[in-house]
Formats: C-alpha cells, structure tokens, sequence
C-alpha cells in the first residue's frame, strides 16, 4: 500500500479493520505524538506490529500536542508526522486523534491489543479499563526509554534539556524560569535574559 493509502480518517480506517477482522486477522492499536520521529518510535512501532496481523496507529494532531507539551510543540506539522509513520514497514494503519487520550479510538476500533512504551506499565495504562469491554489486552513493546523528543527538541531550539532547565534559575532573584527560543523570562521580575549556550546570561536583563 502506498504511503499516503495509509493515513485515513477514524471511519475509513474502522471499515479496513472490519475487513481485515472478517478475513481472521487481529489488530493492534499504538498512538503517540511522533515528534522528530527517532529510533525509540520505530522500535516501539516494530513490537506492537509483532502483537497482531494489523498495526493500527494513532497520531496525536497539532492541537492535541500543544495542549500536552506547550505552544512550541510540535516542530512537526500533523500531515507531515502521520505521513513519516505510515512511511514505516511495520504500520498498516494510521490516523489523526484530536483528544486528550485515545479512547474514542479504542471504542471505535476495539483493537485486540493496545501497545505502548516502557514509559508505561501495563497498570499504569490510562485507557486499560476500556479493553475489558470486548476482551482485548493492554501490552508494553519497545526497548527502555533512552530517547526523547522532549530533549531533542530542547538541542534544535538552541534551549537547555528539560531537566536542566528545572535547575535554572533567574540571575537576579533565583525564582522559576519560563523559556523560549534564545531567552530566558522571570515572571516574577518581568525581565528577559539572553541565553548563550543553553544558559541565562548574568546580566540586568531587559523588561518584558
């Protein structure tokens, strides 16, 4: 199937799993925001595809990663990052979810297995009780969790990891800093500091 076949609407997408179920095959669901696509994505993508027949993805759309990671998220567009995971050899499916979590997905789909990474346990999956209505089963695929787009993200903007900018402080009253691309802002002074090499500069800042 050609790349760009892969990415469909909930609906289209429901009627090939139907298809498929009717010709003996089972599915798998996995979903994720996929930003700066990286080898922990398809390594994780590669495990839920060896769970069933079909690998059903669900990208999370523009509007639904600004909610969960901030104005500056994603630096990839929606189309372009379902296109990249339906480039991928091991997904068969692929479509773009607006909510918060995924389970209008499931209850559309009812995959048999729903897949997500080692950041997750199989108690810790947030939509694990939705399987039980059609006896499906939550699973864990992909290696240990030493890749993250977070961080990644951070190096292309020129900004200090996320772990480090929790350590940062403000030059001048040592409060919580808020970030951005080449500066640093203090709420609490209202001043604005230019960052060189992912660090705020010491000096008086500017009013913001």
């Amino acid at each position: 199937m050609a790349t760009l076949d892969k990415v469909q609407p909930l609906e289209a997408v429901a009627r090939r799993v139907e298809a498929a179920r009717a010709e003996g095959k089972t599915v798998a669901l996995a979903n994720g925001a996929f930003d700066l696509l990286h080898a922990g994505h398809v390594r994780y993508l590669e495990g839920a595809k060896a769970l069933a027949d079909v690998l059903v993805v669900a990208v999370n759309t523009d509007r639904s990663v600004r909610l969960a990671k901030g104005a500056e998220r994603p630096l990839v567009p929606e189309a372009e990052r379902a296109e990249l995971v339906a480039a991928l050899a091991c997904t068969d499916l692929v479509l773009l979810f607006d909510e918060p979590d995924v389970r209008v997905v499931l209850r559309r789909l009812r995959p048999e297995v729903h897949v997500k990474g080692t950041d997750y346990t199989e108690e810790t999956v947030p939509e694990r009780d939705e399987l039980a209505a059609w006896g499906g089963r939550v699973a864990i695929a992909g290696d240990a969790k030493a890749h993250s787009t977070t961080e990644r993200a951070a190096a292309v903007q020129g900004r200090p990891s996320a772990r480090l900018e929790a350590l940062l402080v403000c030059p001048r009253c040592h409060g919580a800093l808020a970030w951005e691309t080449g500066a640093a802002r203090c709420p609490a002074c209202r001043l604005r500091f230019p960052v060189n090499g992912g660090i705020p500069e010491m000096d008086p800042g500017e009013p913001y």
